[in-house]
């Protein structure tokens, strides 16, 4: 019964350790892990990385020559230390604060409200200014320590208590399984116990050796890496003693400077020498990483381990990381000897490469055991290699030149006919062998350890890449967009049939057509996707239910076993897992393999098993080594995207931000943003992001690499930008939020609108008051309108009245006129009337006679003569005549005179006649002239009025004003 419950009680112990070996990840000691480079002109500051550490979120710091340097995946940020120095070590607190320590200064930092990190100085409470260097920093709880080579500093309760050496100055400072230990020189090995320094048991096995690092083995055990002295155990009470492994003598000459822990059991080395150094919990090496591997320097200044078990190196030129834990390894040919590898295989303790140069092979560890890959080139296989096949424990070359059997580093030709390209075995059951090549297809036989060359095929010579059964003495042949289905004898030894299908029955054109087998169907790839061949009605027909699932990998021109129903998928050199599930799912990961992509030769990509979980897979120059078993993925640990910055895009301020549960609050001017994230999960393919807007993008974006985001002419209003981030093996992690409000500009603001209400009623008064004056002012206008008016209406009625009173006058002068003129004619017409009545009664008077019947005679008329020529030479009727005819046209004689000043007063008579239209017998009687002698005058007036014969005498003279 007790043998019972101690059998039980120790298989419990076992079933509880089983799975702590079951899920700790082993480092493939075969090939190099992937080193990502980052070069000073990446991260923007100095060439050396003292130290560096990881936080909870997993963000990497580096302590650099120039300052404090953070990477969040995505983007580096350089923090210049306040006084310029360099900074020595930095150290990440579980509370977030980033320690660090450097020239004559040391403290932490934090992010202020703006999300930038700032300083706090420790080091300024001492009393004394810090003259020291420090290059260690360790974190206990609260307590902090810093160590210079000359003095302790223990910082806790902001308080600092200084520990010397007693003369004695320190090298370095190490934590291990929560102890602290410390080297004094020259005394050797102590540990910090409180504030006292305690000797190590067995210091003096290593005094003077310079422990350059001390990493926990188990809880009890240490491992002490010195300079020059190799690797050492220390047990809990302190008794020390060598490691002996094969590494030892070479971490010596390499200098170890520093050491990590990996993955609960490996080791990793810095070395000042070499590089890194990784060993197993038995002390054999697994890996070594140095500067013909992939890292930029050999001297490693300091190692950390991220949240993914990778490591990151600060080198003294440089940062790297080793992705020590990736599935994926690679061996890269620097040297260019190998040329482009089309075909590898593993065969009897060997690894072959067949390339464009020829067959090269190396010795293939078997143990476990990191060596050196040295390939050699076999004697006589220069030429291109197409194909590597292991056919009945007989590994098969197909070379330009021919086939041939290798054995170790010897070759041995089988067939001289060139170009093998596939060769494969109808049956495990069968003997028969059929190779395609150059010419046709050859035929061997096969028993265990021995392949005979039989014939080649006489009656077909197109040539052959491609080989596939369609039944048992039917074999499907593609190449050079050929596709062949051929039928053999029964015994194999002719071809009966041979029936072309290229282009035809269905089959699209294609740039190429394949066949392979898929499970037990043969399906045939085109440009245009998977197609089956109907036997029955002898006709090519999509496969369309798994095209649709394949997406664009149905178009692939490779198919190859992977093993447990999956295939490998190769389209032009991009690679996918395909596992064919029960009930026809079909599950597709194209990640695993896309950092590939475009390393290897189209149509001729080859990836050969190496057991039922490793792959070898050709590159162009070299070849990788893929771990499906290997699954360092754990989505616990996965961090959300981190949202790092706002910034404007058109202006100098930005807007940073340290908690996103505040809203972040922006001018409105400053609503064209650049929003930055990153998410600190490092791998070899880019992480992906999507993101969504509230109030502004109800859908997700599309998938994107780039680690930002801008926005233009954002609304007023608060929004809310999510952000969530994709793995390369398509897991998506949390979302992040933060909430994004752009405030109203200052004319939208509540100020604002209260001045504007201020403003509303001081308006309102303003306007009252303005409509009362305007209205006063009206009224007044209206007014004087109203005056005006009536002042102009008298105006324009003493206008009319003195109009009317004008055009009385008018009418009274034109009646006086009138009047005058009639006057005139009349008094005209009397002195004519005169004149006549006197020439009547001259003439009566000459006509008198006297009693005696005789006219009388002159004498006796002359006084009665007298009296009469008096009566017509009288002046008075003219004088009157005048001034009448002056009256009524007034300053005509005037006129008349400037005008023509060369008028006789007789003349002016005339005129003053003929303006007053009078006859010519008129006018003689009024001049007592002859009508003739009228005439005349008129004559001589025209003269010198110089008036035209054809132009009116009368006319003119009364024309003139």
């Amino acid at each position: 019964m007790k043998f019972l419950i101690k059998s039980c009680f120790l298989l419990l112990i076992l079933i509880n350790n089983l799975p702590t070996r079951i899920i700790a990840q082993d480092i493939q000691y075969l090939a190099n892990p992937w080193v990502q480079q980052f070069t000073k002109s990446a991260y923007q500051a100095g060439n050396q990385n003292w130290g560096l550490s990881v936080d909870k979120q997993g963000l990497i710091y580096a302590a650099n020559s120039e300052g404090l340097l953070v990477y969040d995946g995505a983007y580096w940020n350089l923090y210049p230390h306040p006084n310029k120095g360099i900074v020595r070590v930095v150290q990440v607190h579980s509370d977030g604060k980033i320690y660090t320590g450097g020239q004559s200064e040391f403290g932490y930092w934090q992010n202020n409200k703006n999300g930038r990190l700032e300083y706090h100085s420790i080091s300024s409470l001492l009393q004394k200014k810090l003259n020291d260097e420090i290059w260690k920093i360790i974190i206990r709880d609260k307590r902090i320590i810093f160590q210079s080579f000359s003095t302790i500093y223990s910082y806790e309760n902001n308080q600092i208590k200084t520990i010397t050496g007693d003369g004695e100055p320190f090298l370095f400072a190490f934590q291990a399984n929560k102890r602290i230990f410390i080297e004094k020189l020259p005394s050797g090995l102590h540990e910090l116990k409180n504030h006292k320094l305690v000797p190590v048991r067995d210091k003096d096995r290593i005094k003077g050796q310079n422990i350059l690092s001390i990493l926990p083995i188990d809880q009890h055990s240490f491992l002490i890496g010195t300079a020059k002295a190799g690797l050492f155990v220390m047990d809990k009470n302190g008794a020390i003693s060598p490691w002996q492994n094969d590494i030892n003598e070479e971490l010596k000459n390499a200098q170890i400077n520093n050491g990590t822990k990996l993955l609960d059991h490996y080791y990793v080395f810095g070395t000042i020498l070499n590089g890194i150094y990784i060993l197993d919990e038995k002390g054999v090496l697994v890996q070594h990483i140095n500067k013909s591997l992939g890292l930029q320097n050999n001297t490693v200044l300091s190692l950390t381990v991220d949240k993914q078990s990778n490591i990151w190196t600060g080198l003294d030129n440089g940062i790297d990381r080793i992705a020590i834990n990736s599935d994926l390894y690679y061996y890269s040919d620097k040297s260019g000897k190998l040329g482009t590898v089309y075909s590898a295989k593993i065969y009897q303790g060997y690894l072959y490469l067949g390339t464009n140069q020829g067959l090269f092979y190396t010795t293939w560890n078997q143990q476990k055991k990191y060596q050196p890959i040295d390939f050699k080139m076999i004697q006589g296989s220069q030429g291109q290699v197409w194909n590597l096949e292991i056919i009945n424990n007989v590994l098969v070359c197909g070379h330009n030149t021919g086939t041939f059997q290798i054995k170790g580093n010897q070759m041995s030709l089988l067939s001289p006919n060139t170009g093998g390209w596939v060769i494969k075995k109808l049956s495990p059951h069968f003997p028969t062998v059929l190779q395609g090549n150059y010419t046709g297809i050859s035929l061997f036989h096969s028993a265990t350890n021995v392949l005979n060359y039989i014939k080649q095929y006489p009656n077909f010579k197109s040539g052959v890449q491609l080989l596939e059964t369609q039944s048992k003495n039917t074999i499907w042949a593609a190449g050079y967009n050929e596709l062949n289905l051929i039928k053999f004898s029964e015994d194999f030894s002719e071809i009966k049939q041979i029936k072309p299908y290229a282009h035809q029955k269905g089959l699209p054109k294609s740039n190429y057509i394949g066949v392979f087998k898929l499970g037990e169907i043969n399906v045939f790839t085109t440009d245009s996707g998977l197609y089956l061949y109907d036997e029955l009605v002898d006709k090519f027909t999509p496969y369309q239910q798994v095209n649709k699932k394949l997406g664009t990998f149905a178009k692939s021109n490779k198919i190859t076993v992977a093993g447990n129903n999956s295939y490998w998928f190769i389209h032009k050199t991009r690679i996918a897992l395909v596992n064919l599930l029960p009930g026809g799912e079909i599950k597709v990961d194209s990640i695993k393999l896309a950092s590939l992509e475009g390393n290897m030769m189209k149509f001729y990509e080859n990836i050969a098993p190496i057991d039922v979980n490793q792959y070898l897979i050709s590159i162009d120059n070299g070849f990788s080594l893929l771990n499906l078993k290997h699954d360092n993925f754990k989505s616990a640990a996965v961090p959300i995207p981190l949202i790092r910055n706002i910034r404007s895009l058109f202006s100098t301020d930005s807007v940073y931000f340290n908690d996103v549960k505040e809203t972040v609050k922006i001018k409105y001017r400053n609503n064209n943003i650049r929003i930055s994230y990153a998410l600190p999960y490092y791998t070899e393919i880019p992480v992906q992001y999507q993101y969504k807007l509230g109030n502004s993008q109800n859908e997700w974006s599309d998938w994107s690499n780039l680690p930002y985001k801008e926005f233009s002419n954002l609304v007023v209003g608060k929004h809310q930008f999510i952000i969530r981030a994709k793995l390369p093996n398509g897991f998506i992690t949390k979302e992040n939020t933060v909430e994004i409000e752009i405030l109203p500009p200052w004319y939208r603001t509540w100020y604002a609108y209260l001045g504007y209400l201020i403003l509303l009623i001081f308006s309102f008064k303003w306007i009252q008051n303005w409509y009362n004056k305007k209205l006063i002012k009206h009224e007044k206008q209206l007014k004087q309108s109203y005056l005006l008016k009536q002042e102009e209406l008298l105006k324009q009625e003493a206008i009319r009245a003195q109009q009317h009173l004008i055009e009385v006058k008018n009418k009274q002068l034109e009646h006086e006129l009138y009047v005058k003129k009639k006057e005139l004619t009349n008094a005209t017409m009397n002195i004519v009337q005169k004149n006549e009545l006197l020439n009547s009664l001259n003439h009566e008077l000459l006509q008198l006679k006297d009693e005696n019947g005789n006219k009388l005679k002159a004498d006796q008329l002359q006084k009665v003569s007298k009296i009469l020529k008096n009566a017509y030479e009288d002046n008075m009727d003219w004088h009157l005549f005048e001034q009448s005819f002056n009256e009524t046209h007034e300053n005509f004689f005037k006129k008349l005179k400037q005008q023509f000043p060369e008028l006789m007063p007789n003349d002016l008579k005339l005129c003053a006649y003929l303006r007053l239209n009078m006859s010519s017998k008129e006018i003689a009687s009024l001049l007592n002239i002859t009508t003739r002698g009228v005439e005349i005058r008129r004559y001589r007036l025209r003269k010198k009025l110089n008036i035209q014969t054809e132009q009116n005498l009368s006319d003119y003279l009364m024309n003139i004003n």
